[in-house]
């Protein structure tokens, strides 16, 4: 550079280059899920949306992507327990957007009870849900990623995929399964430009979250205040509810060309909790 001239120009990190790839977003018309779905249309991916909730709402999710990011968004209805849903739910994203680029298997559902009054119906229901549906949709999407040999897998797995904590026994298993199939899947897609992860987020104030506060309150025969101070944050050394917008943050790395190798891993976001 020439003395006198101007200032070299900073070099800004561009963002990554996922504009016009397609994600799947499976429980995401709240929480964690539509906070990923919403990163990653701020990046300029289409997204399918999944999960329950009233269609006005729904809609109304939808129409304000599209409207703030520009994107094209579906949504599936899909019951995450019923495989041949899974299966159309994927069917129908290839139909929207010739494409599944990025899976994120992030529907999840809790019960809390000790394990001899825990409900067979509930552990059914949990595995099928938090697990069994992640293994339906992977063995869906895998094949034509494959093919064009790119693809990221993201499984929104949980403190509790890596430590266990009493009245959980359907949910730890589940998340510690998930980890376990995270791994596999990694492994025999290594070589097809596929990455395939697990984020082990700790405590969201999430719908599911706070609908689990007075299950574990009358487990434990404490207040609800005290599950707060207690159980949930006393897990966490930052004493902090982790974001569902960090979350998405994350997700949008471990997407982009920074993370194309980080594969298998178990990622954890939660104020140092499994650090102890």
């Amino acid at each position: 550079m020439k003395h006198g001239s101007a200032a070299a120009k900073v070099e800004v990190t561009p963002r990554p280059k996922l504009r016009g790839k397609s994600a799947i977003v499976t429980g995401s018309t709240s929480g964690i899920g539509l906070a990923i779905a919403r990163a990653f249309a701020a990046q300029g991916m289409n997204v399918l949306i999944n999960g329950l909730g009233d269609q006005t709402q729904v809609k109304r999710t939808r129409t304000a992507i599209e409207k703030e990011f520009g994107v094209n968004t579906g949504y599936s209805g899909a019951d995450m327990s019923k495989a041949d849903e899974i299966a159309a739910m994927v069917e129908r994203a290839h139909s929207m957007f010739q494409k599944v680029d990025v899976l994120v298997n992030n529907a999840g559902i809790q019960h809390v009870a000790p394990i001899e009054t825990f409900p067979a119906e509930k552990w059914d229901a949990i595995i099928a849900v938090n697990l069994s549906a992640a293994f339906h949709a992977m063995r869906a999407v895998v094949p034509e990623m494959k093919k064009r040999r790119w693809g990221r897998i993201i499984n929104i797995a949980s403190a509790h995929a890596l430590v266990a904590s009493p009245f959980k026994s359907a949910y730890v298993a589940s998340k510690h399964g998930i980890l376990g199939l995270t791994r596999v899947v990694a492994l025999e897609t290594a070589e097809h430009g596929i990455t395939v992860n697990a984020i082990c987020p700790g405590y969201v104030l999430t719908p599911l979250v706070e609908k689990q506060i007075p299950e574990t309150a009358k487990a434990r025969g404490i207040s609800e205040e005290e599950v707060v101070r207690d159980v949930l944050l006393h897990a966490q050394p930052t004493h902090q509810f982790v974001t569902a917008e960090q979350i998405g943050a994350l997700a949008v790395f471990l997407c982009g060309d920074s993370g194309a190798q980080i594969t298998g891993a178990a990622i954890p976001i939660e104020g140092g909790w499994t650090a102890q």
